[in-house]
């Protein structure tokens, strides 16, 4: 029983509840995201029903209801939940409010642009692949993931014995704080907090402080708070009371338990002043107003409101994540180092791909080079033999080319073989031989894979970095 049941903890653990330290995923999102990869279902193509990608992602890769993995895909299309959403949504994908999604017969989704950036070269032998539940298919292991995902999105979960609570943060600063750790691995944490001061709630708000931040940063573990934003407007004429405007709450706040709840404060003259509350949020964010009675102290109920409700509220963080298949609390140099080493991995194993490919591109160029040398008895030798096999070796022992570049011969058509010109294969052949000097170069040691990271980090903060919000 004892066996079992650690089994049991070490399968939710790794399996469900903590996510991955290098692309900040769980096994079911980096499942929905592949699964969709695989399915054409990106960016720049129209959404799919929902319920047809829970169908896929179910069917070939995780075997588990259907409608956890509905779940999943939902939250990350809230922009109240996830700092970059993975998933772009059409239809009703729930609100700030607690409402939930409609059906997934009703909505349709597709990958965001940021989503294809951790995807992106994974047809490159970047990452490991491991057999599915049944075997018939692989699925990656981890994404390779050009974004320090797990910083910028956070992550939380339950798992057995412990938990993870994970702030999300602004992706330009944390980009920033990816190229200062590159620059000095062992920079001081004040160092990086100067690019990377605080985490970044895709609900804005203000945090109090920035002392619970670095005991997140410097143990992996903190308390971080955070306070809705709220403006009194004062009556002009004196003909009434003032108001209080809130625009922003705190992160995973429910805005309309929060109103219920302030509404039985008042009730119960826990909070007095309140004469109404009215909800006039809409698309272009939260707008809640409190309606004070005439003669009372703004500052002091605002105040009972920051004291007694979730307007302000408490982020207990713990950065749990997995690393070599062990789950443990990361600092934030954990956190990079983690990210950078992983970078390093696919970075070396992209190149070398590419490397491989140009390889062999430039050897078929070379073949057809001796082939266009002599082409009137090339495409005799093609036309007198009766069979491929035959002409394969007729090629192989006339004109010393070996099995890859006849294949390719064959493979052409007669009048393209006739009609290839020497100038553009000999243009091909320079524009590949540039390219394996550059791979060459950044093979040559970790540090040009670095200057790599860099370059490709710097373009990711260019491209979806944003203003902080909190």
């Amino acid at each position: 029983m004892k066996t079992s049941y650690i089994d049991y903890a070490m399968s939710v653990i790794i399996g469900r509840a903590i996510p991955d330290a290098r692309d900040g995923l769980k096994p079911v999102h980096r499942r929905s995201l592949y699964a969709m990869w695989e399915m054409g279902n990106t960016s720049d193509k129209p959404t799919k029903k929902s319920a047809r990608v829970v169908g896929e992602v179910m069917g070939k890769f995780h075997p588990h209801g259907d409608a956890s993995i509905y779940d999943t895909i939902v939250k990350m299309a809230q922009p109240f939940s996830y700092r970059h959403m993975l998933v772009q949504g059409q239809g009703n994908f729930g609100s700030i409010d607690g409402d939930s999604a409609a059906a997934s017969r009703y909505t349709e989704v597709r990958l965001s642009a940021y989503a294809e950036a951790m995807l992106e070269d994974i047809e490159k032998e970047t990452v490991a692949f491991v057999p599915n539940y049944d075997e018939s298919l692989e699925e990656p292991v981890v994404l390779p993931a050009k974004i320090p995902n797990l910083l910028v999105n956070g992550s939380d979960g339950i798992a057995v014995g412990m938990a993870t609570k994970m702030p999300p943060h602004n992706l330009r600063e944390a980009c920033d704080a990816v190229l200062v750790y590159l620059d000095n691995p062992g920079v001081a944490v004040e160092d990086l907090m100067r690019v990377l001061p605080a985490p970044d709630f895709p609900t804005g708000g203000i945090l109090m402080g920035t002392e619970g931040a670095r005991n997140v940063y410097t143990t992996g573990q903190g308390r971080l708070v955070v306070r809705g934003v709220a403006t009194i407007e004062e009556s002009a004429s004196g003909s009434r009371g003032d108001r209080i405007i809130v625009t922003e709450l705190p992160y995973q706040v429910n805005k309309a338990q929060w109103i219920t709840a302030i509404a039985e404060m008042v009730r119960e003259k826990r909070i007095d002043g309140i004469t109404d509350i009215r909800d006039e949020s809409d698309k272009d964010g939260i707008r809640v107003v409190f309606e004070l009675r005439k003669g009372t102290m703004s500052p002091v109920i605002l105040n009972n409101l920051y004291r007694h409700t979730a307007l302000e509220s408490s982020f207990w963080a713990i950065n749990y994540a997995i690393v070599d298949n062990q789950p443990k609390i990361l600092t934030l140099h954990g956190l990079l180092e983690n990210f950078v080493q992983h970078r390093i991995a696919v970075i070396r194993r992209r190149s070398e791909f590419d490397l491989k490919k140009a390889l062999e591109k430039v050897h078929i160029l070379n073949g057809l080079l001796i082939a266009l040398s002599r082409i009137d008895d090339v495409i005799a030798a093609i036309r007198a033999s009766d069979t491929v096999d035959t002409a394969r070796s007729v090629l192989i022992s006339r004109f010393s080319l070996d099995e890859p570049q006849a294949n390719a011969i064959l493979q052409m058509q007669l009048r393209r073989l006739a009609a290839l010109e020497q100038q553009k294969i000999l243009d091909d052949k320079h524009g590949l031989e540039a390219e394996i000097a550059r791979l060459q170069t950044i093979l040559s040691g970790e540090a040009t894979i670095k200057d790599e990271i860099r370059r490709e980090t710097a373009k990711i903060a260019e491209k979806f970095g944003d203003a902080r919000r909190t």
